[in-house]
């Protein structure tokens, strides 16, 4: 059954998803649901149900009891609150007393559904780990709720001032201000840091712990931008008033998007964002995720995650939509953008269409021996019995090539070529052999000579030209599957122990979520048919691919090579969402 998300607030990590039941057959009966409790009944030894799908085992179920039902986070010396920034940014802990139990739960468990004995969710499990869960009240998750039913997004109120609880002030009322913010209605109505706030619209305020700071916030929050909030607070103990003017909470997170042919996802940078990163100011976008193998990651230099970019060409960029429209506008196959990495103003060029690969022809093939070597250096040719041996030790050689024709084995020195010595003897003169080589002309023989076991060899090799490189083989990107590919090369044969005559593509990238990571397709994997298609080279698999993107099937099979089996994977993607 399908859904969309009906409301999110990332302040309390909470999500509303309104099921489509329009096609659900005519007759069906009413869905089940389960009812909320009231979470701030449950106390310490009530027993509670975690149901969830947990390491991607479905329908699971754990019992256990609550420890605390109203847990917050201090730091290691219990001196102050944490805010506890979730995978959205947010300060989740802000307004959540978390429910503390033992039912056991890990990763995949995470919004499911925490229940008491009589059936009624009295929490969505949040985090876990090491026996210990903690899960989100049902009562703050009932107002998201009711909120989404308005059909509009929350709008809560902020003063701009941050409070610790007065107990070790020795007091049994009041909240100590901690800090007032820069511009903000606290500061702009005469609260200071030391100020003990006592009342909050004739309601008293009593935060003795830091179990009641979130109250208090939640107080604040609860208040319409604009609204008028009376204040009375302490101040070198004489008591005072003022009158704060509520504004719009802004979020600490904003706006991020992907995009896929740059390989970026960006954030739009808030003013808690800025005033939390030290940023200047509030321009541009951050980056909050680069791809390898895509533009970003492949300009010079490369972009990274909290770099701010701030222009693209000569457009300034603050927003999803300017970054969107400076890259849309680009005229040329490159682009220069501009961004702040920590307190560095620097410039980088980014491709913006690939380069296009040569086809064959472009450069003259170079002279190959089909083999692997090493330097023979000082130290080794000591170990040897040989001090002043000089060369290339044979580490490797391809059975198909000209060399294992001429019968060089591994473990064979090669001392000359053409009755040139190689003068080779440190580490750093590990190309010497293959440059040597490369001088000669392809398809005449090349004299070697050598030792193996201690006694003279020589040999007349054939030499090859230098086989397709896989930096020269062709190669695509699956963007709606995620997943990129290339044509095999004679040295994968080898390599990958496949059969002489293997055909298929290799897959060189998979993005961890995608499609095709999803059904389980591995880097490294030999991709040999899709749907009984046989897959022989990259124009075969771009055409395969293209017809499948047309029929919008609702799954594929992908019939791979991995290591020495086949394999087949099942492929279902949401062509809607694509």
């Amino acid at each position: 059954m399908n859904a969309k998300v009906a409301l999110h607030d990332s302040l309390t990590d909470l999500s509303v998803l309104k099921l489509d039941v329009s096609k659900r057959p005519a007759g069906s009966p009413p869905l089940p649901f389960a009812k909320l409790g009231n979470s701030d009944v449950m106390h310490s030894g009530d027993y509670v149900l975690a149901m969830g799908n947990p390491l991607t085992l479905s329908s699971s179920i754990t019992l256990g009891i609550v420890s605390n039902s109203q847990r917050v986070f201090t730091d290691f010396t219990g001196t102050d609150m944490e805010s506890m920034a979730l995978d959205e940014g947010e300060a989740t802990g802000l307004l959540t007393r978390w429910i503390q139990h033992d039912a056991l739960i890990q990763p995949g468990n995470s919004g499911g559904p925490l229940v008491n004995l009589k059936g009624e969710v009295i929490g969505i499990n949040e985090l876990g780990g090491n026996g210990i869960g903690f899960a989100i009240p049902s009562n703050l998750a009932e107002t998201v709720f009711k909120q989404a039913l308005t059909g509009k997004p929350f709008r809560r109120g902020w003063l701009g001032f941050s409070a610790l609880p007065t107990n070790k002030l020795h007091r049994t009322d009041g909240a100590l201000v901690s800090a007032t913010l820069p511009g903000s209605p606290a500061e702009k109505g005469g609260l200071k840091a030391g100020d003990i706030l006592i009342d909050l619209n004739d309601e008293p305020v009593n935060a003795r712990f830091f179990e009641e700071i979130p109250v208090l916030y939640q107080r604040v929050a609860a208040l319409k931008p604009g609204d008028k909030a009376n204040v009375t607070y302490l101040r070198d103990g004489v008591q005072r008033k003022t009158k704060l003017t509520a504004v719009e909470m802004e979020a600490s997170t904003g706006l991020e998007d992907e995009f896929r042919d740059q390989g970026v996802t960006i954030e739009e940078i808030t003013g808690p964002m800025a005033l939390e990163r030290l940023y200047p100011d509030k321009n541009g976008v951050v980056v909050t995720g680069v791809r390898a193998g895509f533009p970003m990651e492949a300009a010079q230099p490369k972009l990274e995650d909290g770099d701010v970019i701030f222009r693209v060409g000569t457009d300034s960029v603050n927003s999803i939509a300017e970054f969107r429209k400076a890259f849309n506008g680009a005229k040329s196959a490159e682009t220069v953008v501009s961004f702040r990495r920590n307190r560095d103003l620097m410039l980088t060029v980014v491709k913006i269409k690939p380069d296009v690969p040569e086809e064959d022809g472009g450069e003259l093939p170079k002279a190959w021996v089909g083999a692997k070597t090493q330097v023979v250096t000082q130290e080794l040719a000591k170990a040897l019995g040989t001090p002043t041996l000089k060369g290339f030790r044979v580490t490797r050689v391809y059975p198909w090539s000209q060399a294992a024709k001429a019968g060089i084995k591994a473990g064979d020195i090669l001392s000359t070529l053409e009755k040139l010595p190689f003068a080779a003897s440190r580490i750093q003169d590990a190309k010497e052999f293959e440059q040597a080589v490369e001088n000669l002309a392809v398809g005449r023989k090349a004299a070697f000579t050598g030792i193996r076991d201690g006694k003279p060899i020589n040999f007349d090799v054939m030499l090859e030209a230098t086989p397709a490189q896989i930096s020269q083989a062709k190669k695509a990107t699956q963007k709606e599957f995620e997943f990129s590919i290339r044509d095999l090369v004679p040295i994968d044969i080898e390599d990958k122990d496949l059969p002489q005559r293997q055909k298929g593509v290799l897959v060189t990238e998979v993005t961890q979520g995608g499609w095709a990571s999803i059904a389980g397709l591995h880097t490294d994997d030999v991709l040999l048919a899709i749907d009984g298609k046989p897959i022989s080279d990259v124009p075969t698999f771009e055409k395969v691919m293209k017809e499948l993107k047309l029929a919008k099937s609702g799954s594929s099979l992908f019939f791979v090579r991995r290591l020495n089996k086949t394999h087949f994977i099942f492929t279902e993607p949401e062509w809607s969402a694509l």
